[in-house]
């Protein structure tokens, strides 16, 4: 039995849902409190057990590379400050064992996969969306690679989201009860209307796979129109073996989404120790100002 040692982290998205913003930034790269959306995820990889992670990024996002490298003119000076808090912070964006590679195009999360194939070998290993966070106790990724232990299977990660946001996110059908929160799967689907939904279980950025995927993505690539999509391959795959999917019921910031960044920047500024009290203290005049409004 191979232990899950890799995570392929996928941002290669232009972001355009940001623009202006994103015109010279990468959307990965946008900051809750102090701190980038994709730091939150690599994170969760590092805590989860991870020895190695692939960052699948774009063009103009050169700057994710740069933040998981060393500063060493910056370390140097901020220990002449005597910064050495800072320096403790500095030093949790300095990651080993990260490796990146270009996406040409955004051909579709399919198409991201399969440029980690020579990366991933012959080994089971994580998927983890760039830009969606869950600050969990413990670690969803974490969950996924105990299940996978217990279960050597591809397993998806799903929560209810709500069928009118079906139409941004992979879809779930589930059949029968396999464990605690896990069932097993009778279809994936892409980004389908709510009309047409059966439940509201939406896929959320968090995979389990096996190599056995790549086949998959291979054979669908040559018709796939206009983007290489993953569900239609853990779609294929489900037919030969189970896969399964597992319910999350945590907490889950969608940053791909302005309001949802928004959002992650509220609730998790109430937890930094910097802005909680501050920030709280804004939003209960804020509450009675609207109120009064």
């Amino acid at each position: 039995m191979k232990k899950i040692k890799k995570a392929v982290i996928t941002a290669a998205d232009f972001g355009i849902d940001f623009l202006p913003a994103t015109k010279a930034m990468p959307k990965e790269m946008l900051p809750i409190v102090d701190k980038p959306v994709i730091q939150f995820v690599v994170e969760e990889a590092i805590a989860s057990g991870i020895e190695e992670i692939l960052i699948i990024s774009g063009k103009n996002k050169s700057s994710i590379g740069n933040h998981f490298d060393r500063n060493v003119f910056l370390e140097k000076l901020l220990m002449e400050k005597n910064e050495s808090e800072k320096l403790a912070v500095l030093a949790e964006s300095d990651v080993p064992n990260i490796y990146h590679i270009r996406q040409a195009y955004p051909n579709g999360l399919g198409d991201a996969i399969l440029h980690a194939e020579s990366f991933v070998g012959d080994e089971p290993f994580v998927i983890l969306l760039g830009d969606d966070i869950m600050p969990n106790g413990k670690p969803l990724t974490k969950t996924l690679m105990d299940l996978y232990d217990k279960h050597q299977t591809p397993i998806i990660a799903m929560m209810k989201t709500g069928i009118e946001e079906l139409a941004h996110s992979g879809v779930v059908e589930v059949v029968g009860v396999r464990g605690e929160n896990l069932f097993g799967i009778r279809h994936v689907f892409e980004k389908i209307g709510s009309s047409v939904a059966t439940n509201d279980l939406g896929i959320i950025g968090r995979y389990v796979m096996t190599p056995d995927i790549f086949p998959k993505l291979h054979a669908l690539s040559a018709d796939a129109k206009p983007h290489l999509q993953l569900t239609d391959a853990i779609e294929a795959l489900n037919r030969e073996q189970e896969v399964l999917a597992y319910e999350y019921q945590g907490e889950r910031h969608d940053a791909g989404d302005k309001y949802g960044l928004l959002i992650a920047n509220i609730e998790l500024g109430l937890k930094h120790k910097e802005t909680a009290q501050p920030l709280a203290e804004y939003l209960k005049e804020l509450s009675k100002q609207l109120k009064r409004e």
